[in-house]
């Protein structure tokens, strides 16, 4: 099993240094930052409801824990998506060990994805005041950021093994759009109702967010959160347990998805695909 992941490791490293030299890649993680800076730039001179704090801060923040969750679900369901369609799982369901050599890989490039997304957004820190970042803010990144990955990257695999092809993955879209409105991404979860925030909370996006908050914004803005503070452990509880109940479930999931996969039905898939666009 240890060389089954050590394989799966340096299979991301290498994939992940691909998509770098994409450029329609490239472009793909350039639009986030283009539309949060048009976000924020909209958000200037709005505060917090009950504070001097400008919101724009910290929509900044929850927006970096938006898109390591969208990284986290749609990126790992567009690679399954993509890899079913050109039989690269085909191949995975050969080899001994494969789904978790696979699911290891996909790992580590979809969190150097995100990680990237995340870099490419920082210049609009200079557009909002208040950010902060100190030794304990520093720590708190440290096991959050791949706590986050751990526990939205299966999700993203076992989403995606339910579409066969790239095209049917933005029926994913409205259900998360619909829950980005209530997590607190870009207005505090505090002015939703009760059961809204109820709903919120048992998926890791808001946890997310409100980590990054803890990390990145002064300690005083804790009295706008639910309960009135950062709620550390509970941060760490819930998406542990996404992470463990994910990576326990995901390779089996994606085991049972590739019995159902052959030559044949990737060869009728390409078909339909080549079909589509006309050639």
């Amino acid at each position: 099993m240890t060389r089954v992941i050590r394989l799966g490791l340096t299979r991301g490293g290498v994939e992940l240094r691909q998509t770098l030299t994409n450029g329609a890649d490239l472009f793909g993680y350039l639009l986030p930052a283009l539309l949060l800076v048009g976000t924020l730039a909209l958000m200037r001179g709005s505060t917090i409801p009950g504070t001097n704090f400008a919101l724009g801060a910290h929509t900044f923040v929850s927006s970096l824990g938006l898109l390591i969750a969208l990284s986290g679900v749609m990126t790992m369901a567009q690679y399954l998506a993509m890899d079913r369609e050109d039989g690269t799982l085909l191949r995975a369901k050969a080899t001994p060990g494969g789904m978790v050599g696979y699911l290891t890989g996909k790992i580590v490039v979809v969190a150097g994805v995100g990680l990237i997304s995340c870099v490419v957004v920082l210049p609009g820190a200079f557009l909002v005041d208040g950010l902060s970042l100190g030794v304990s803010g520093a720590l708190i990144l440290l096991w959050l950021v791949p706590l986050a990955f751990l526990a939205t990257i299966p999700i993203g695999a076992v989403l995606g093994s339910l579409f066969d092809n790239v095209r049917t993955l933005s029926m994913m879209m409205l259900p998360i759009f619909g829950l980005t409105a209530i997590s607190g991404i870009f207005y505090p979860i505090t002015a939703l109702p009760g059961w809204l925030q109820g709903v919120a909370q048992i998926f890791p996006m808001y946890w997310l967010g409100l980590g990054l908050r803890s990390a990145l914004l002064p300690d005083a803005l804790a009295a706008v959160e639910l309960g009135g503070s950062w709620r550390h452990l509970a941060t760490f509880a819930v998406l542990g347990v996404w992470a463990a109940a994910g990576l326990a479930l995901a390779p089996g999931i994606l085991r049972r998805m590739a019995r159902r996969e052959s030559g044949s039905v990737v060869a009728a898939r390409r078909e339909r695909a080549m079909t589509r666009m006309g050639v």
